[in-house]
């Protein structure tokens, strides 16, 4: 009988801390969920924040009174939005090298601003060329064709098209990662322009016009909007806008998009999207 009330007391106890390890496992499990639910609905918040400061960036872009009309050449605009900070950088994609119209010239000067080697710049601007005409001949400088291509142990060739994307010259022979992260910002397929406006350019892109930067930027940075300001807010109207958004936290977001101002391709969108990337970043 001792025996027996032994084993019940010892299965007593067994039952008692299984039963504790499962409401323990129950519990954690219950405070991860409620930590990974308030990390995800912050993320949203973040992300919401960001979106809402494209939104807003347009329609400052294309307010009809140049006092509140904002000038999109890459300066940075702060905006609070239901207590997030939200900073916006828009710029006219017009103010950018268009990959598709732009003479190998203009291409090799832009890859030298960035600090390419000048035979290097001049090769892939070559290069550039030979990937979206049509022939299968030469460059005078140089370029890539589709042989050049099977030489160096690449399983493509020259496309002999125009860019869809600034992405896709990431596949011109002699474009690396480190130069494609620095030249990327200042190109574009949109503007359909051989020389960028310079109203709207960055400095790097200015000097690859031949351009004295500082002068123009300053008078940029100078300028006070005003009702007879008729160049304030002008442009092509398709635009590269970066919204940060940042919780108090310290949660952020980044959006990055291209979008076309004006009735979107879907309803109710005043504007149709070109290109969109987000991210998250969680507060240290």
């Amino acid at each position: 009988m001792r025996h027996e009330r032994g084993v019940a007391l010892l299965l007593v106890l067994w039952l008692t801390m299984l039963l504790a390890a499962v409401v323990g496992a129950f519990a954690l499990t219950a405070q991860m969920e409620k930590l990974q639910g308030r990390t995800l609905s912050r993320g949203i918040v973040a992300e919401q924040a960001a979106r809402a400061g494209v939104e807003y960036a347009l329609t400052r872009l294309v307010d009809t009174d140049p006092r509140r009309r904002w000038l999109p050449d890459g300066r940075a605009y702060d905006w609070a939005f239901a207590g997030t900070r939200v900073r916006i950088e828009a710029i006219d994609e017009s103010g950018k090298v268009d990959l598709n119209a732009a003479d190998v010239d203009l291409l090799a000067r832009l890859f030298v601003a960035v600090g390419v080697d000048q035979a290097e710049a001049t090769a892939i601007a070559s290069a550039i060329a030979d990937w979206r005409d049509s022939d299968d001949l030469y460059q005078p400088q140089g370029g890539a064709e589709t042989p050049s291509y099977v030489s160096a142990g690449l399983p493509w060739g020259a496309k002999n098209a125009p860019f869809d994307t600034v992405a896709e010259v990431e596949q011109v022979l002699g474009m690396t990662p480190a130069i494609y992260a620095k030249v990327a910002p200042l190109l574009t397929v949109y503007s359909g322009q051989a020389r960028p406006d310079p109203n709207f350019a960055g400095a790097q892109v200015l000097q690859a016009m031949g351009e004295d930067a500082e002068p123009i930027l300053a008078r940029r940075r100078a300028r006070t909007p005003s009702p007879d300001d008729a160049f304030l807010g002008g442009g092509s109207g398709t635009y590269s806008i970066d919204s940060r958004a940042r919780l108090p936290n310290g949660r952020q977001a980044t959006l990055r998009v291209v979008v076309r101002a004006g009735i979107g391709n879907v309803p109710g969108s005043s504007y149709t999207a070109l290109r969109w990337e987000q991210g998250a970043t969680a507060p240290r």
